[in-house]
């Protein structure tokens, strides 16, 4: 689950199926009760229709963790991140980053850099879209040493400068479920 109207759905679908939950959150979902295996059945046939999955690997869901961790520092947290990604990831997950990052690479086919800096491109293209900062602020508020920096990154992810991108009639985005 990588968006609140996911959320919205897994709730929908527990309350349906006659479970209750303490919180639903992006990538899990916590169920009070014990669950039986026709119950576990129910919720994956129910998730699969909307398009979601449930998971049942331990590296599969540690990877929607590490996703889940990224997508929240990058798309809703305005603070910055103080230590290196490796570090708040190790933190935040409790596991060695080396062995997170190698989960990641084996399920995922691209690194968890890699993915952090798609996601950051995303949210760019967000504020470019938006048109309520110029640039050196967006690259204030992303974290980046320069505008430079953010530039190249940009152009090196999208094939365009991020003044280009922002000057065509059709912005294209990328979903988030799909990075």
């Amino acid at each position: 689950m990588v968006c609140i109207r996911c959320k919205m759905v897994v709730k929908a679908e527990l309350t349906n199926i006659g479970l209750h939950f303490s919180s639903v959150e992006l990538g899990q979902a916590e169920i009070i009760e014990d669950i039986s295996i026709e119950q576990r059945d129910q919720i994956r046939i129910a998730l699969s229709k909307s398009g979601l999955e449930l998971m049942d690997d331990r590296k599969a869901i540690l990877v929607e963790r590490i996703k889940k961790a990224i997508i929240e520092l990058v798309h809703y947290s305005e603070e910055p991140l103080t230590v290196k990604l490796s570090v708040y990831l190790s933190q935040h997950l409790n596991h060695n980053y080396t062995y997170l990052a190698n989960i990641f690479s084996e399920t995922k086919g691209h690194t968890i850099e890699r993915f952090y800096i798609e996601h950051k491109i995303e949210r760019i293209k967000e504020l470019l879209i938006y048109d309520e900062l110029t640039l050196t602020e967006i690259a204030f508020k992303m974290h980046y040493s320069s505008v430079a920096h953010l530039s190249t990154q940009f152009k090196k992810i999208t094939g365009n400068t991020p003044s280009f991108y922002k000057k065509l009639k059709k912005k294209r985005r990328s979903l988030l479920e799909d990075l």
